[in-house]
């Protein structure tokens, strides 16, 4: 059989994912000075969710920062399905990232202390 004759798969489509890391400290990371980590929502492209997954935690590390924990909220139409609100800007986003094939980070929340943590009683260091 050469590759002609082999039938033609369907090229998957990219989708959209929300995502929420977790990061830690590390050297070079960029955090504000104080800052014990932090959570970033990011839009990532990928077939599968998985894929989003992966593809983000490795620019991550190239970029110097300790991702901890994933947290996947799903695609546009998922997210819409289960009544999230999104606005434009949002929308606009998670478009330049179908439309690079990209990983982009939406919004950089740092933590200070313990807070953001799970498990946090609100205690003092």
């Amino acid at each position: 059989m050469t590759d002609s004759d082999k039938p033609k798969k369907a090229p998957k489509r990219q989708e959209v994912y929300t995502l929420l890391v977790e990061i830690g400290r590390k050297a070079g990371d960029g955090l504000p000075k104080g800052a014990t980590g932090a959570a970033l929502v990011i839009y990532a492209s990928g077939v599968d969710e998985s894929e989003a997954v992966r593809e983000t935690v490795a620019i991550l590390k190239q970029a110097d920062t300790a991702p901890l924990d994933v947290t996947g909220y799903g695609t546009l139409a998922e997210r819409e399905a289960e009544g999230h609100e999104i606005g434009e800007e949002d929308r606009a986003l998670m478009q330049r990232a179908r439309d690079e094939n990209s990983v982009i980070v939406a919004q950089m929340t740092p933590f200070f202390g313990d807070e953001g943590r799970e498990g946090d009683e609100g205690g003092e260091d």
